[in-house]
């Protein structure tokens, strides 16, 4: 391999690896959006409050801007319920249709606008990172097509995110159009995992590999599995929490918890079944590991981080829910997921490795 085809390489993983930790510290400032109550700072989209420089005060809008955002969240809604209406989706678009919380518009609150404005720009910013991934792939072409192919993947998923995150501006944050564009946030870390490992087989040794009991895969892809459900179940928790909330004025914070219900409960419950599952990953992992290597660093990084979202669910569970916690349980727990996809691509590799080896 030539110095500058190595050169390209590693330039792309290093421009590749900045839009990841971009698009993470973008889930955390949405965490922070959500924790504050600030979704609706801006009721318009792409502009906030028409402008590309939000007001500061209420005195810079007109006197009827609730009626005239309201409009015009209705009339986009009603375009998004006839295209579920002809997308086969008839039943969800009449009920999107019939919800009468859409309908509901918030009061001018320079704080949240200017919060949710923030989010918006770095959203921005991470697809200009994305496009340029793409723009720096172009010259792998010749020594992997997936890179380029992901990349653009990866640019259209961003495209479609944002989207979806003005939908969710138009409904009102609609609970489950919240929790499908969390998802595609993870679904993009994903895909960019993927492309700048691809990115590193370039440069990796195939004897620098050790393989490992192909077992130990199927128990990660199990954990990932359920750590993902776990995930979904928390973002049900948080949307009984928001009902609670609203329905006590915001405040006896401390109550909260209590009276969300069942759905904490599962929550509350299924993470002792994923921790089990965890220890018995990790006695194995570490079991037939090499010290010393990629792959036993990254398993280290996921045993902290597992401890801190445990911390930190715990903390909102019996202290009250306190705001700061909430952005840093919803991080980590994404941060989980993308460790163990990068464990898995790992191990992957290694399987077929050995495959290869035995053939």
């Amino acid at each position: 391999m030539s110095p500058s085809t190595k050169k390209s390489i590693n330039s792309y993983r290093r421009l590749s690896g900045i839009t990841v930790v971009a698009v993470y510290f973008l889930i955390l400032v949405g965490g922070i959006v959500r924790s504050t109550g600030s979704g609706m700072g801006c009721p318009d989209w792409p502009k906030c409050f028409g402008s590309v420089v939000p007001p500061t005060s209420v005195e810079q809008l007109p006197a009827n801007y609730q009626e005239i955002y309201l409009e015009k969240r209705l009339a986009k809604n009603d375009r998004f319920v006839a295209t579920l209406s002809k997308l086969g989706f008839a039943e969800t678009a009449e009920q999107l249709a019939n919800d009468k919380s859409i309908q509901v518009e918030e009061e001018f609150n320079a704080t949240k606008t200017w919060i949710e404005y923030i989010n918006r720009l770095i959203g921005v910013v991470i697809g200009l990172l994305i496009l340029a991934t793409l723009i720096k792939s172009f010259s792998l072409w010749s020594q992997d097509k997936w890179i380029p192919g992901t990349a653009f993947l990866a640019l259209v998923l961003v495209s479609f995110t944002g989207w979806i995150g003005s939908i969710v501006v138009s409904t009102n944050l609609l609970a489950w159009m919240i929790t499908f564009h969390m998802l595609l946030a993870l679904a993009l870390v994903a895909v960019l995992l993927y492309s700048h490992r691809r990115a590193t087989r370039l440069l990796a040794e195939k004897n620098s590999t050790h393989p490992m009991p192909k077992k130990i895969l199927w128990l990660l892809l199990s954990v990932s599995f359920l750590m993902l459900i776990q995930v979904v179940l928390g973002t049900q928790v948080r949307e009984g929490i928001d009902r609670v909330s609203f329905a006590m004025g915001n405040l006896l914070r401390e109550e909260w918890v209590s009276k969300v219900g069942m759905v904490f409960l599962i929550h509350r419950s299924f993470s002792l079944v994923l921790l089990g599952v965890h220890v018995l990953y990790f006695i194995w992992a570490f079991k037939f590991s090499t010290r010393s290597t990629s792959f036993n660093n990254w398993n280290q990084a996921l045993l902290a981080l597992l401890v801190i979202e445990i911390a930190s669910g715990i903390g909102m569970a019996y202290f009250g829910l306190p705001a700061y916690l909430q952005p840093i349980h919803l991080l980590f727990g994404s941060l989980i997921l993308g460790v163990q996809f990068i464990l898995i691509l790992q191990l992957k590799d290694q399987t077929n490795f050995k495959t290869n080896l035995q053939v």
